[in-house]
């Protein structure tokens, strides 16, 4: 009796999703693996969540570009599971399905105000300089002002973006369209708020420290600011980073006020803890109202019931990430993640669904780096192994595996991407930056232009004429 490859659907193509897969191509198993991605391109929020002038990045797409070039892992993007597939599909068609779509919108803030106009979800600011196909071509940088909400690594980000002069960020990959909207951006001072003090913020320190090295923009922090309970003190014995971190907010407050001449700020304020976004007559951000909180002796706040209002024209909510559901799937709309034990998915009641698992951030919320995206995978392939290894994994019908699913797709009309449309991609985004040459005063050259229209990325990954109404717009 003839015996067949275990044939999986990993959704995300991403760092959960690419490990999750790669980790699997390496077990006991024999296993045939498709990777869907919605997007024309791979790699998620890697490409889509960081700012462009972050080179460390390039190091984690390499190595996730070694693992997808091997050739045993197939990639199937621009496939939008639960539209172009349902999970209905996957199920019949393969014996299991891993669950890798990540974080992808904001988290909710319930402060009175947060519904202005001039008041925007960080995730919405970042896929539009990161040049996200499906989020808009323009950004309304109207406000000298801003306050950027939240002390993580994104609340830098899009606070340094925001500060940064447009012709330092001309020689990373940002799009066309983005570089010409900064060029127009008037902001003179960015406000950074955190709830707690400088021993609990996320700031990583190679990013905090980095800050300070941006041309022309000042970081400011307030002597005010430091304040150090028992669970401080102990956070910072416990970690190298917490103590790293606050020593690199220490040096910033340690300048004297007369040094800080750049023609660009970024103020990091400390226990502020947002109260409410405050209107003008006309309905537009004038300020924000903070609390001002204190130390409750375990590193955790408390409200002092002093209230500080600073004058903003615009707040960027950077407080964290929130997984979408995935049709046809249980979600847990409280912790926005997909309900799971060990990265086996459960349903409602708690039962596991069998054949199906979650890893990365839809999984355990968005926290981590990509060593927990790793060590995740690993423990949700594991199961997904042992579950295999005890005859619970089955198709629901006997036309199984990627050219089943292809015929599906071409059945359907869905212009999907592969790998070999990818490496297309890439090399026309590559030669948009060779064209443009040197950037101007001597900063470097460009290593690529991203496309950041969804139908110009599919013809060009599809090997097709670019549509005449795209050529010469923005970011083609």
């Amino acid at each position: 009796m003839s015996t067949r490859p275990l044939s999986v659907a990993v959704i995300g193509a991403g760092p959960a999703g690419i490990y999750a897969a790669d980790i699997l191509s390496k077990s006991d198993l024999e296993v045939q693996i498709d990777l869907f991605e919605q997007l024309p391109a791979p790699y998620g929020l890697v490409r889509y969540g960081v700012a462009p002038d972050h080179p460390r990045i390039k190091q984690i797409i390499t190595a996730l570009y070694r693992i997808l070039q091997r050739g045993d892992i197939t990639l199937l993007a621009n496939v939008k599971i639960g539209e172009d597939l349902t999970v209905e599909d996957l199920q019949a068609h393969y014996d299991a399905i891993v669950v890798a779509t990540g974080a992808d919108r904001d988290a909710p803030l319930n402060i009175p105000g947060v519904e202005l106009p001039q008041s925007y979800g960080a995730a919405d600011f970042v896929y539009w300089y990161d040049g996200n196909p499906d989020y808009p071509r323009h950004w309304p940088l109207e406000a000298k002002s801003v306050a950027v909400l939240g002390v993580g690594n994104v609340a830098l980000d899009v606070a340094r973006v925001l500060a940064k002069h447009p012709e330092d960020m001309l020689v990373t990959e940002v799009p066309e369209n983005v570089y010409r909207e900064l060029e127009k951006n008037p902001v003179t001072d960015v406000h950074v708020f955190g709830r707690r003090g400088p021993a609990q913020v996320k700031f990583t320190p190679l990013e905090l420290r980095e800050l300070g090295e941006v041309p022309d923009v000042d970081v400011i922090v307030y002597e005010e600011d430091f304040d150090y309970d028992e669970g401080s003190q102990k956070a910072i014995k416990a970690s190298n980073q917490t103590k790293m971190v606050v020593k690199t907010l220490t040096n910033y407050a340690m300048v004297p006020p007369e040094e800080h001449t750049a023609s660009r700020r970024i103020h990091i304020h400390m226990f502020h803890s947002p109260a409410e976004i405050l209107a003008d007559e006309n309905g537009n951000v004038r300020a924000l109202k903070t609390e001002r909180t204190q130390l409750d002796g375990n590193g955790g706040v408390t409200g002092t019931g002093e209230f500080v209002e600073t004058e903003v024209q615009a707040v960027y909510r950077a407080i964290g990430y929130f997984s979408s559901p995935v049709k046809g799937l249980p979600f847990d709309e409280k912790r926005g993640v997909i309900p799971s034990v060990q990265g086996r998915v459960t349903d409602n009641e708690g039962e596991v669904v069998n054949g199906v698992y979650a890893t990365g951030w839809i999984r355990r919320g968005p926290i981590g780096l990509i060593g927990s995206t790793k060590s995740d995978a690993a423990e949700t392939i594991s199961m997904l192994v042992e579950d295999a290894n005890a005859g619970k994994l089955k198709a629901t019908t006997d036309q199984v595996g990627h050219e089943a699913i292809v015929a599906l797709l071409e059945s359907r009309h869905v212009p999907y991407t592969t790998w070999q449309g990818w490496e297309l991609l890439d090399a026309y985004e590559r030669k948009l930056g060779e064209e443009f040459g040197e950037v101007p005063g001597g900063r470097g050259r460009r290593e690529r232009v991203k496309v950041v229209s969804r139908k110009a990325m599919t013809a060009i990954s599809r090997g097709e004429e670019i549509p005449a109404d795209l050529i010469g717009s923005d970011g083609e």
